[in-house]
């Protein structure tokens, strides 16, 4: 987050910072705005907000930071840009879209999580036409599903809920009390018998108007009550139905009410959190620890606690210097600055709910930022009494037991890169930078041949750096060719950057290379690398031990070194053991999803509407594959059972 705001003062030209740097600081105007420090080669360093962009610019020019982290920082900036803006409010929200964007080297960095899971109700909610005889219209009646991605005006959401199981377990609790369908659309529209799930009362069997139009619309008006929290008014609704049918001596109908109203009874009797009147809460509470922080969120929906999930934010360390010169009382501790970044960050793409509870004080500037985004009044509470009290301590419990996992396992493995560093007497001075990258083969008796790279730097797998490798032009099962032919696509740009004296410095060859095979496979390596005048000694194969048991493998060198076994409790051997089996793991998923498209038809068929399993299968039995389908005419097409001229037309344009 942003500094304070500090005293007014001209910068004085320092050796570090040329004029037209300082002149442009000096002229900065008193509005609030964010600013934007670059160093020398444009990549930015820090993404700051402020009341008065003149003082607080300045204030980071006139102070001497000594040889601080904030010090070391003000020394590398080279160039300054800025945004005016017309509130605070607004500096808020475009620093965080900044940070987030732009991810500066001393901000607090949240990982932008766009997985947070919804329940969508499909439709609108309005009223719907009666569709009259005939089959029913699936769009008449609302579907209950799981969802991610962007929301739409066209359906109804809840949420967000902390993760998939929250999810799955509200949707079940819906099918046992109201009853709503879950079936796909198209599955709906040909159905001519009731499912499964009517057998064991899960569902109404609306699909072949086994309920009434008005009668499940209205048990989704009161399933969307129950999500909203509004259980008490439900329970009302549901007794006054159920006395209304009694009255009328419609006693079958008012039984199946009181089973509903027993069974939201008993669903409302398990929950372990008692939420009062409240529907909706986020209890947010931080743990600060040796050098890393967590922010567990809790979230109650409808009345409900639905769960928490942990947030680890990277740069702390920055953190830590820029808080022991805040003299903003709200935000002086480091907890309340990772706090501060987690809410602005988390809640510009999350929807924020009208209570926080909070381990620490919440900025009035955020929580009118909130505000204004929400369209309603966002507040804060973070010396909470009874029941939220317990919410915040559980809350806090969990912050500290899942930064504690975090930072066992982060010394595990830690411990882990250094004993595989000392085994394979790799330099050991600069651990945090050790890379490692992983080749695996995968294929099924040669069909849809893949070959992967997965990348381990930082004590940690770093999965935007894994790429997969189509290969082709190979016999079929020939491993080999295949180690080949992955080494030189991946290497050999590498290896002519070096061989340039002017590209030298923008390219890195890994520390070490691993292949997941035993001296053929090294063999083929070392030739690539030869060929290639790159070192072979960084290429080290992972060969199965007697039987292929697990914690018997040993390590073969290209070199001409002799095997190591390191034995089956090593942590060195863990390590290898665990990119090894992420670098299967990535083959053998990319290897199955390009059979199956293989054998589907490409991905291409499936695309085309009106072009169902059966038809597809169809298309690819006459001709033999999708290749076969593409060389078809039109005429060709329409010998196929079930296309029409119409339909061979579309598939034709499609596959052209």
């Amino acid at each position: 987050m942003s500094e304070p705001t500090a005293p007014e003062a001209s910068p004085e030209p320092t050796r570090s910072h040329p004029p037209e740097l300082l002149a442009q600081v000096a002229a900065l105007p008193g509005l609030p705005g964010v600013y934007r420090y670059f160093d020398a080669a444009g990549t930015v360093l820090y993404v700051g907000k402020a009341r008065n962009l003149k003082k607080r610019v300045s204030s980071y020019f006139s102070k001497n930071h000594g040889g601080t982290r904030i010090g070391h920082m003000v020394s590398k900036i080279a160039r300054l840009e800025t945004t005016v803006v017309r509130s605070e409010a607004e500096a808020l929200i475009l620093e965080n879209n900044l940070i987030k964007q732009l991810a500066p080297k001393y901000n607090i960095l949240f990982r932008d999580d766009k997985s947070y899971p919804y329940l969508k109700l499909t439709g609108s909610g309005a009223p719907h036409p009666d569709p009259g005889p005939g089959a029913p219209d699936p769009a008449a009646y609302a579907r209950v599903a799981y969802y991610r991605g962007a929301t739409d005006k066209r359906h109804r959401y809840f949420g967000p809920y902390p993760n998939a199981w929250a999810v799955k377990e509200t949707i079940e609790l819906l099918q046992k009390v109201f009853r709503l369908r879950t079936c796909e659309d198209t599955v709906f529209a040909h159905r001519t018998r009731p499912c499964l799930l009517y057998q064991i009362k899960r569902c109404t069997a609306p699909c072949v108007r086994l309920i009434s139009d008005a009668d499940y619309a209205l048990d989704v008006a009161h399933a969307e009550q129950f999500l909203r929290g509004q259980t008490q008014e439900l329970l009302q609704v549901l007794e006054q139905r159920m006395m209304a049918h009694s009255s009328a001596l419609r006693f079958e109908q008012a039984a199946l009410i009181r089973n509903q109203i027993q069974s939201l009874s008993r669903v409302l009797h398990q929950q372990a959190v008692e939420v009062g009147s409240e529907a909706d809460v986020d209890i947010l509470a931080v743990k600060v620890q040796g050098g890393r922080a967590c922010v567990n969120l809790a979230m109650v929906r409808g009345g409900r606690h639905l769960g928490d999930r942990a947030h680890f934010p990277s740069q702390i360390e920055d953190a830590q210097a820029l808080a022991a010169e805040r003299e903003d009382a709200e935000l002086s501790t480091v907890e309340a600055q990772v706090l501060d970044a987690f809410i602005a960050q988390h809640y510009l793409a999350v929807p924020a709910p009208a209570q926080l509870i909070t381990s620490e004080p919440v900025a009035r500037a955020l929580l009118q930022a909130l505000s204004d985004k929400e369209e309603r009044q966002i507040a804060a509470t973070h010396a909470p009494r009874g029941q939220r009290r317990i919410w915040l301590e559980m809350a806090q419990q969990n912050a500290a037991l899942q930064l504690a996992r975090l930072l066992a396992e982060e010394g595990s493995q830690q411990a882990r890169t250094r004993a595989l560093a000392e085994a394979l007497e790799l330099p050991t001075d600069q651990l945090d930078q050790l890379r490692i990258e992983c080749f695996d083969i995968s294929h099924t008796a040669g069909e849809a041949t893949q070959a992967s790279c997965v990348v381990f730097q930082g004590h940690r797998m770093v999965s935007s750096e894994y790429r997969r490798y189509k290969i082709d032009g190979i016999t079929p099962g020939d491993d080999y060719a295949a180690m080949r032919q992955v080494l030189q696509r991946r290497y050999g740009k590498i290896a002519e950057a070096l061989a340039e004296q002017g590209n030298a410095a923008s390219v890195r060859m890994p520390d070490l290379v691993l292949v997941d095979g035993g001296k053929g496979q090294v063999s083929m390596a070392r030739e690539v690398f030869t060929q290639l005048a790159l070192d072979v000694s960084l290429i080290v194969g992972v060969e199965k031990g007697e039987g292929r048991k697990v914690g018997l493998e040993e390590l073969v060198f290209a070199d001409g070194r002799p095997k190591v076994y390191l034995g089956h409790d090593s942590a060195a051997l863990m390590l290898v053991a665990q990119i090894r089996d992420e670098a299967h793991r990535f083959a053998i998923t990319g290897m199955r999803a390009q059979r199956a498209k293989v054998r589907v038809g490409g991905g291409r068929l499936e695309e085309i509407a009106g072009v169902g399993p059966k038809k597809r299968a169809r298309l690819l039995q006459r001709f033999g594959g999708v290749r076969g389908v593409e060389g078809a005419s039109v005429e060709d097409l329409m010998t196929v059972d079930g296309i029409s001229r119409a339909l061979a037309e579309q598939i034709y344009r499609a596959l052209h």
